[in-house]
This record gives C-alpha cells, sequence and structure tokens, in this order.
C-alpha cells in the first residue's frame, strides 16, 4: 500500500524516462505524451540544452540565500522586462505562489499610496489560480473550498463572460481585476481579445489594476510569448510559472514601475525563490524560446493542429463538441463526459487530461513536431471511430 495521501487520483501508469514528446514505462510501452507535466515541459522531456545548463550550474551553485545578489536571477529579471510590458519581475517556486504574490502587489500598492481599504480582488467565479487558501478561494469554486473554512476574505467573483455582473461587482474597495486570458481548469474558455481590451478600459476608468494569470497560458503556449499580446493590451501584473522553467519548479510576477516600487525590503520572501539552480534553467529556456523563429513555429504547427482537429469534429458531430484554444493549449469538449475517452487515447498510447466542461486537455511541447502531431490526430480519429 502507498505511503501518500490519497489527493491524487493517479493513473496506475509511471514511467522511467522521456524523451521529447515521448514517455516511456518500465516495460518499454512508449506514450506520446500531450500532457507534458500539465503545459509545464515546454521543450519536451530531457531536451539536451536544459540538461547541459542544469549540469553545468549543479557543478557550480545550488543554493545560496535572496539575502545575497543572485546574478543568474539578475539576468533573468531583464530578459523577462526587455521582452515584456514589465519593469520589475519577483521570482517564486510556483504558479500559486505566484498568483498569491500577485493579489500582496496589489493590496500593498493602494496600501502605498494611502488607499489601504482598496484591497479586494475581483475574480472569475469558478476561475482557478493555484490551491493555497487564498488562491482556492479566488476561485470561488465550492468543490475546491469544501472543507477549508474559514472563508479567505477579499475575493470577490462575477461570471464568465457577463460583463454587467462584473461591472457591478466593482466596489470602491476593489483593488484588481485578475483574470486568466485562457481559462486553463476550467475548460480552456478564451477571453476574447476585445474582451480584454474592455478589461483594460474597465481598470483604468475606476483606477484600479489588472491582473493577468499566465501561468498555463502564458511562456509561448500560444504562439506569443504572452496570451494578452494577441489583444495588445498591457496589464499591471502577471503571475507566471509553469512553462518558464521546462520542468523545474520557477514561479514569477512581473509588474509596472509604478506598482512595483510598493515592494520594499520586507515586504515579500521566499526561501528558494530565484535559487541559481531555477534562474540557470530559465534562462536556458529563453534561449530556445526566443531563438529566431520559434514562436513562428509554435503558431504554424498549432494551426495544423486546430485545422485537423476540426475535420475531426466535422465528421463526428455527435461525439466533439468544440475546438477551443489557441496555439498549443487545446481542448477538445466532448458532449458527454471525457473518463473514457481519455482512456481509450491512453489505451492507443496517446497522453491528454482533463478540463472543465467535458474538456480534454491536449498540451503538446511547444517543439512538438508535424510527425507527432500527425500520429496524435490519428489516434484521436481511431478513439472517435470505436467510440461512435
Amino acid at each position: 500500500m502507498s505511503s501518500l495521501t490519497k489527493n491524487y487520483n493517479r493513473r496506475k501508469i509511471s514511467f522511467k524516462k522521456g524523451s521529447g514528446s515521448f514517455l516511456y514505462t518500465n516495460n518499454g510501452r512508449k506514450y506520446l505524451d500531450f500532457v507534458q507535466g500539465i503545459a509545464v515541459n515546454s521543450l519536451g522531456h530531457a531536451n539536451p540544452y536544459l540538461v547541459n545548463a542544469i549540469n553545468k550550474q549543479a557543478k557550480k551553485l545550488w543554493h545560496v540565500s535572496n539575502a545575497f545578489v543572485i546574478p543568474e536571477g539578475e539576468k533573468l529579471a531583464k530578459r523577462l522586462t526587455k521582452k515584456t510590458f514589465a519593469d520589475f519581475v519577483m521570482f517564486q517556486n510556483s504558479g500559486t505562489e505566484a498568483t498569491e504574490a500577485a493579489v500582496k502587489v496589489a493590496r500593498r500598492y493602494f496600501y502605498s499610496i494611502g488607499k489601504p481599504f482598496k484591497n479586494r480582488i475581483l475574480c472569475v467565479k469558478n476561475s482557478f489560480h493555484g490551491r493555497t487558501l487564498a488562491a482556492i478561494f479566488a476561485s470561488g469554486s465550492k468543490k475546491m473550498t469544501e472543507g477549508f473554512g474559514p472563508k479567505v476574505d477579499g475575493f470577490d467573483h462575477f461570471e464568465f463572460g457577463d460583463h454587467q455582473s462584473l461591472k457591478k461587482a466593482i466596489t470602491k474597495k476593489t483593488a484588481a481585476i485578475m483574470v486568466e486570458p485562457i481559462m486553463g481548469e476550467g475548460g480552456i474558455k478564451v477571453i476574447p481579445d476585445w474582451c480584454l481590451r474592455e478589461l483594460r478600459k474597465i481598470c483604468n476608468k475606476k483606477k484600479i489594476l489588472l491582473i493577468l494569470d499566465e501561468v498555463q497560458c502564458g511562456i509561448g503556449r500560444t504562439g506569443k510569448f504572452f496570451a494578452f499580446e494577441h489583444a495588445k493590451v498591457k496589464p499591471d501584473i502577471v503571475p507566471i510559472a509553469k512553462g518558464i522553467g521546462g520542468g523545474f519548479p520557477i514561479g514569477a510576477v512581473l509588474m509596472t514601475k509604478k506598482v512595483g516600487l510598493c515592494m520594499k525590503p520586507g515586504s515579500h520572501g521566499s526561501t528558494f525563490g530565484g535559487n541559481p539552480l531555477a534562474m540557470s534553467v530559465g534562462n536556458a529556456v529563453l534561449d530556445q524560446l526566443f531563438k529566431k523563429g520559434f514562436l513562428k513555429n509554435v503558431k504554424n504547427i498549432s494551426d495544423y493542429l486546430h485545422f485537423e482537429l476540426n475535420k475531426i469534429k466535422n465528421e463526428y458531430p455527435k461525439i466533439i463538441k468544440e475546438i477551443r484554444g489557441v496555439g498549443l493549449l487545446v481542448g477538445l469538449q466532448l458532449f458527454g463526459d471525457q473518463t473514457k475517452f481519455i482512456k481509450k487515447l491512453t489505451d492507443n498510447n496517446l497522453l491528454t487530461i482533463r478540463a472543465g466542461e467535458n474538456v480534454i486537455r491536449i498540451l503538446p511541447p511547444l517543439n512538438v513536431r508535424k510527425i507527432e502531431i500527425d500520429q496524435a490526430i490519428k489516434i484521436i480519429k481511431k478513439v472517435c471511430k470505436e467510440i461512435k
């Protein structure tokens, strides 16, 4: 019997090694992995460039403390600010830490300008921002908060896509609106570009902050470095994680100068956040992502994937309801529960993962090859045929 707690409903498969888009079990079975740690392994498994970067750094220095200057972190922060809207970066270890820190920054900002009463964050009902106590109450989902009372206060909610309920929910106590440009766990629901632009206008008008949670949809996943770049908006605060570490735990909060200046010594900290090992991996990931043509290729290969999936949808209109998502953050929404379909995909050596609203998430590495997309398409088509 396992000594691990039962908070995960694990599939009865384990792997001994991975390479690129593939995972291998102990008995040598080969799976096409379109989960990739849930959009984490942005460059696939055991990427040689990342392996080399970790090995080199591991021989030099793993951890010091944020009591000292960490050059690898300074370098990564500089590259992130140079490439994005941000002026400041604060490193964490995970997505939930990054969203939690984003909430702290928003509250601290209004405190620093003499408005401590502006401390409430407005979020989409049933969104997902992580698993800490504050993050589960930010989501407002009964499933996530049940049994974890008392309620962490400071969060208000509006229904996805309901601009009237959003506007009504803003009060003089609202500090920020926090949304995922593409809701991952919630079912790969995309906030349209015009809607993000509208959110920016509302925040400007009400003099509140816009937090765009790019933990799952950021770092090249949609064919641009950030998903919100498609809408050409400029947020105030952006939490990131997952893809920036390529499989190594890294989180960060990016912010504008206006907001970032409120973070004085002692206002936030993290023992492991920004450690030399993590920062070296983050820099190696950016080396690859910023290569000429890399993101363009993500767009091209994802256009192909969406085209092929839509062909299957048209062929099996009673099974597949909708193809959702942008770039390589793809959702296959079914008419029925997705459990059986995911199991059949696994039986045919394709790994996928569920999301809300009967959605199957398809998350290949960003450097996935066309031949691997073709393989996945073939398996999905086969399963549709079997289920029909």
